[in-house]
């Protein structure tokens, strides 16, 4: 799973995802936390054909049956496995409405110490990530207020030489059994498909990043 991670600035995003800078960007916060207001791009909604669309909402979907949009659980990560089939997520996949989150950089705590040592992951080719993510529009029944807010997917990476390095492992359970999490990278010639694709079809970008993608390592003290 992913609690943080930092989100280029719009004109970075638009630099590589061509999404065009017809109307004035939003502003967001680099630093992103689960609820923080951040940068997802997504099929745009209103054109008859095919565009992408920058979009700025909440990281932690709001599913349809929210009461509010302050969920009392969190919603900013989703097991890709599961989607299909739970609550929260089903129906935004089953509309295919699948998206792309921008990342400079995300990080991930790494317990081999004994101690929770935070790790930064960035591209090796220092390209922005483009993770996979689902969103969704809620509107609050009471105000008619429409809120925009995302999710990220995971998949499990017990298997992984790097990814299955991080987070705290449960000594009750065997190594290929502890169901580490990591994000999924949609790569720059997947974009389309995952945006505009069939379900099937995203399906099978739905995998993990071979170790040379990566540069990672410990963060350094601020």
């Amino acid at each position: 799973m992913c609690n943080r991670y930092t989100a280029p600035s719009g004109i970075d995003i638009e630099r590589q995802w061509h999404i065009g800078g017809r109307n004035p960007l939003p502003v967001w916060a680099p630093a992103q936390f689960p609820r923080s207001q951040g940068p997802f791009i997504r099929r745009a909604r209103h054109d008859a054909g095919f565009s992408r669309e920058l979009a700025v909402g909440q990281w932690g979907l709001i599913p349809w049956f929210a009461k509010a949009a302050r969920l009392p659980y969190a919603t900013n990560n989703a097991r890709s496995e599961d989607i299909a089939r739970t609550a929260s997520f089903k129906q935004p996949w089953a509309r295919g409405q699948r998206c792309i989150i921008p990342a400079l950089d995300f990080d991930e705590p790494n317990w081999e110490s004994g101690r929770n040592v935070w790790w930064r992951f960035r591209r090796a080719n220092a390209a922005l990530w483009g993770l996979a993510g689902l969103w969704n529009t809620w509107t609050d029944k009471a105000t008619g207020e429409c809120h925009e807010s995302y999710t990220m997917l995971t998949l499990n990476a017990d298997a992984h030489p790097l990814m299955s390095r991080m987070h705290k492992p449960d000594p009750k359970l065997g190594a290929d059994a502890q169901d580490k999490r990591s994000v999924i990278a949609i790569e720059a010639d997947e974009v389309d498909r995952w945006l505009a694709g069939t379900n099937a079809e995203a399906v099978a970008l739905l995998k993990l990043s071979p170790v040379a993608v990566f540069a990672a390592g410990p963060v350094e003290p601020s």
